[in-house]
């Protein structure tokens, strides 16, 4: 994966935007349990009181708190507090009482109201209500009485029905029992603490006439709104990291089909050795999607699963460290598991590749070769090739489909297994009074959250070495070091010796082969002039035609076109002097127009028809009702052999070159139509050098020059007649191939 990260440059800023959003979304995700613990905690358990220590507090509530209070706690009440005296004359005399009339419209005559705190003060000002609140209740726990006068009901706590109790209760306590009382209470967890302060609070806000049922309407607005917000913000960060890395995905496997496209156009005969076709359709298509999917998939899960899967461990941690065990032991549980999957699925990434290039081989051969198999009745030989490599294919992906589908259950079994155990401990924990119902349900939460994080994590471990090793496959193309590469410092063809192709003692050897294919080859065709070579099968002939057109290089020597040696210019400029015609009629998809003009686009339709005419491909061309805008179907399969011979003789005379070579470009066609055209072409390319490779004896009679190969050594050159008295090897050829009346007027 590492060797494509620098494809990834043109989308770093947006991938730089998505991993921000990505942890927007994770603190987002984070939040949304907290505030739902709040809800329950504060909004529906405390009645929306989010504070122990209320905002203001009646004469009789401060006594009633100081009693149970020690002398530091004293203290800190008193100085967080501010008295307001005289609060009914006040109001009459100077104002004063007003502005408090409407918030408290029940205060007495002196009202204490808190000061501006900051956190730290704030929260110690709670802590001492929470213990004050704790005491008493603690101590209400050892009078008798006070369980028969109701007064232990904290839910419904009445202040001014209290009130009257507390010269009894103070009576009744001893300093040793208030002690104790406010020392138990000060063991209680501090969520408990702030609870029970809670519940006094809402009895304070009630006795000064505070409507507390409003006070919580309020606050569950208010935090359901926050939560409503965030979650909408959550999505939109959610939508847009979707939008970003499936453009930043889908322009990656874009550029990298650009990419491994041109470099395989670049690839020489040698590179093809190493890459099968199959195997490189299989890099263009499936090997880029499977990368695309990750790119996709992975910007998303490599950021925020560990974000999600360490901050839910925080907050959880936070929540209830005393349930963290459960965590801990489903983590574990977790990791097992993927390793167990990873140790099963990784060694079968690799080999799924392999057999989907096997299987694009096997198919390809099958659909480009259906006429013999047909002519050969072989249809159910194929169809077992195809049946094994097939179930090979499927037999690998079912297994590996089964161990991703092994996945889904475990984790839903995992999950409803952590979910009841948190219900068991926090159920316990509740009801000693030591967590609080919606610190337990967040905590469940995150308990999900940081699971589904670990069941990301185990799909990126799944995803991740298949896309690596698809990674791998494109980067061996891309990497892959050119046998055939222009120039830094490209020369220029020499005009005086335009058209000139020379052969200087050229020796080929193919990689891995014992002994060269072409040895101390020189000849030179000249302009004007029809040179042609002739040889038995596996001479050399097409090797020849390779090397001029620098489809691979010679070991030994120079091949000079145009004065120039064709490794010292550019392959664009070597090639767009030479026309050629292989020996199998290459047509492309389009129109005979489109197939045409393939060398040369600006070519007018009197050049196209011209060049019909001397490939004697005008007559079944006009024949067809709609022309040159006839459709070519893909590889030209709705013409026969010689019509695609001739069109692509027609394509390379368009492109109007200094150099013409037909690779037995004639082998598909009669002799009748042979002879017209070699004919035509004789009195187009009068000024061309015309380079022929023939098995036909009969299309070079004529050659100004003929090169005969064998074992890809020349043991002949000269013309017709001469290589008959001159060369055995051409004579044998020619007796095979002419009569003994046309060998003789030759000899004659």
């Amino acid at each position: 994966m590492l060797k494509l990260k620098g494809y990834l440059k043109p989308f770093a800023g947006g991938l730089l935007l998505a991993i921000a959003l990505l942890f927007l979304q994770a603190i987002c995700d984070l939040s949304l349990p907290n505030y739902m613990s709040d809800i329950v905690n504060v909004g529906i358990q405390q009645g929306g009181i989010e504070h122990a220590a209320p905002d203001a507090i009646s004469e009789e509530g401060m006594a009633f708190i100081t009693m149970f209070s020690d002398d530091a706690e004293r203290t800190l009440v008193g100085g967080a507090y501010k008295l307001i005296p005289n609060l009914i004359a006040s109001k009459n005399e100077d104002g004063t009482g007003r502005m408090y009339d409407s918030r408290y419209p029940q205060a007495g005559e002196n009202l204490f109201i808190r000061k501006q705190l900051d956190t730290e003060e704030r929260a110690a000002l709670d802590r001492a209500f929470g213990l004050s609140a704790w005491t008493f209740i603690n101590a209400l726990q050892e009078l008798p009485f006070a369980a028969e006068s109701n007064m232990a009901d904290m839910q419904d706590l009445d202040l001014k029905q209290l009130y009257p109790y507390l010269p009894l209760l103070t009576m009744a306590l001893e300093p040793d029992a208030l002690q104790a009382a406010h020392d138990k209470a000060a063991a209680q967890p501090e969520p408990i603490l702030a609870q029970a302060g809670a519940l006094f609070a809402k009895a304070f806000y009630a006795e000064l006439g505070v409507d507390t049922t409003r006070m919580q309407t309020m606050y569950l607005l208010r935090i359901g709104g926050l939560m409503l917000a965030i979650a909408l913000l959550g999505g939109v960060a959610t939508v847009l990291v979707g939008l970003i890395s499936s453009r930043a995905a889908a322009g990656l496997a874009r550029n990298l089909r650009h990419q491994v496209f041109a470099k395989i156009e670049g690839f020489s005969q040698t590179e093809f050795g190493r890459f099968s076709t199959a195997s490189l359709i299989t890099r263009c298509t499936n090997d880029i999607t499977q990368v695309q999917m990750f790119m996709n998939m992975g910007i998303r899960m490599l950021c925020y699963a560990p974000l999600m899967g360490i901050g839910g461990v925080i907050m959880a941690v936070n929540k209830a460290v005393s349930m963290s065990w459960i965590i801990v032991l489903a983590v574990v549980i977790v990791v097992g598991i993927i390793l167990v999957i990873l140790a099963l699925a990784l060694p079968r990434f690799k080999l799924i590749q392999k057999l989907t290039d096997r299987l694009n081989l096997v198919s390809r051969e099958n659909l480009s070769g259906m006429m013999v198999i047909r002519a050969f009745g072989a249809e159910a030989h194929e169809a077992r090739r195809f049946d094994a490599a097939n179930l090979e294919l499927s037999r690998v992906n079912l297994f590996i489909q089964r161990v991703m589908a092994f996945i889904g259950p475990m984790m839903m079994l995992l999950m409803n297994g952590v979910m009841l155990t948190v219900i068991w401990v926090g159920a316990h924990q509740i009801s000693q009074s030591a967590l609080q119902v919606g610190d337990m349900m967040a905590f469940m939460q995150y308990a999900m959250q940081i699971l589904m994080s670990f069941m990301m994590i185990a799909i990126i471990f799944v995803v991740v070495p298949r896309a690596a090793v698809s990674a791998e496959r494109i980067a061996e193309v891309l990497y892959t070091e050119q046998t055939i590469r222009d120039p830094q410092a490209p020369h220029a063809f020499d005009p005086a010796r335009r058209g000139v192709v020379e052969f200087r003692n050229v020796s080929v050897r193919y990689a891995g082969a014992e002994e060269d294919a072409l040895h101390g080859l020189s000849f030179t065709a000249l302009p004007g002039q029809t040179t042609a070579i002739i040889g038995p099968t596996g001479s050399g002939k097409s090797t020849v035609a390779h090397l001029a057109l620098r489809f691979f290089d010679a070991t030994q020597g120079q091949v000079l076109v145009n004065g120039a040696d064709v490794r010292e210019v550019t392959q664009k400029n070597l090639r767009d002097t030479i026309g050629f015609v292989p020996q199998k009629g290459v047509l492309l998809s389009g129109t005979v127009a489109s197939n045409l003009t393939y060398g040369r686009s600006e070519a007018s339709t009197e050049e196209q028809r011209a060049a019909a005419s001397i490939a004697q491909a005008l007559d079944f061309i006009e024949d067809k009702p709609e022309g040159f805008e006839s459709e070519i179907a893909q590889g030209g399969a709705n013409v026969s052999g010689g019509q695609k011979q001739r069109l692509s003789i027609a394509r390379a005379l368009v492109k109007d070159p200094d150099i013409l070579i037909f690779d037995d470009s004639f082998s598909a066609l009669d002799f009748k139509t042979d002879a017209a055209l070699r004919k035509a072409l004789r009195e187009h390319a009068a000024d061309s050098t015309v380079l022929v490779i023939a098995q036909r004896v009969g299309t070079i009679l004529h050659a100004d020059q003929i090169v005969v190969l064998d074992a890809g050594q020349i043991v002949g050159m000269g013309t017709h007649s001469e290589l008959l008295k001159t060369c055995p090897l051409y004579f044998e050829i020619a007796s095979s191939q002419l009569s003994k009346d046309e060998l003789g007027e030759e000899l004659a």
